[in-house]
């Protein structure tokens, strides 16, 4: 009698127990995954949004905020007093254009030293150096024909996103805004729209526009001088990864 009772306790799951154990582990694990996978979607969603957020940004300052240099580059001026809006002007109504096209990226910039625009310095070397105490992160908007792009390049971290941007104008037929054409700038309220390409000229105290970001496939001085690189990128560029809607000010 004692040596059942010891074999029946020596003995192991039967199959059918072994089934349902690893059934009842299925069960779970598919709950598991249906009730984690939209949560890190969801996750994941919000990270882009802040970046979204964070480039939008950037390019609406950055177009009204002239710096010292950026004078002689802006096409849509005759005169000599510039402003943020004649900047922003010339800048929408040009980045249509693969020299005048518009780039936003984050670089390391120094914390003790600038360039003539007001741009910190750009910390290449990252050895022995910390964020926070040797550099800072800066969001920046250039011209591709602009010089000191190449200079950031060694201290971009991340990609670089292509930005077109096209103004907003009214359709009367719905009373709402629809996309204009791409290099123009006209009375946004105007039954017969006229480009305007002097920024004097323009009526309204605000441009609204459209901001279609792309990213590029590379960073390199090389990619952004080739004809069958940024050039081929910036006539393919057809699916943005994001776009919104924004506006500048007089």
């Amino acid at each position: 009698m004692k040596k059942t009772l010891t074999s029946s306790l020596k003995r192991g799951f039967t199959l059918l127990e072994t089934v349902i154990a690893i059934g009842v582990l299925a069960v779970l694990l598919t709950g598991f995954i249906v009730v984690f996978a939209p949560a890190a979607a969801g996750i994941k969603k919000a990270i882009s949004v802040q970046e979204a957020d964070r480039l939008a940004s950037t390019i609406e300052n950055e177009l009204v905020t002239l710096r010292t240099g950026q004078e002689a580059g802006l096409e849509s001026k005759t005169s000599t007093s510039f402003t943020g809006f004649d900047k922003a002007f010339s800048w929408i109504m040009r980045s249509d254009k693969t020299d005048t096209a518009l780039l936003v990226y984050q670089y390391r910039g120094s914390l003790t030293s600038t360039r003539t625009d007001g741009s910190p310095d750009p910390v290449a070397d990252m050895t022995n150096k910390l964020p926070g105490k040797d550099y800072n992160m800066i969001t920046m908007v250039r011209r591709k024909n602009d010089t000191l792009l190449k200079a950031d390049i060694p201290a971009i971290e991340g990609g670089i996103y292509l930005v077109k941007c096209t103004q907003l104008v009214f359709d009367t037929a719905k009373g709402e805004l629809k996309v204009g054409q791409a290099g123009q700038i006209v009375d946004p309220k105007a039954t017969t729209q006229t480009a305007i390409t002097n920024s004097d000229e323009y009526p309204e105290a605000v441009i609204a526009f459209a901001a279609d970001f792309y990213t590029l496939p590379a960073k390199s001085a090389g990619f952004l001088d080739s004809p069958t690189g940024f050039a081929k990128s910036f006539t393919n560029a057809k699916n943005p990864v994001f776009s919104r809607n924004l506006a500048v000010r007089r």
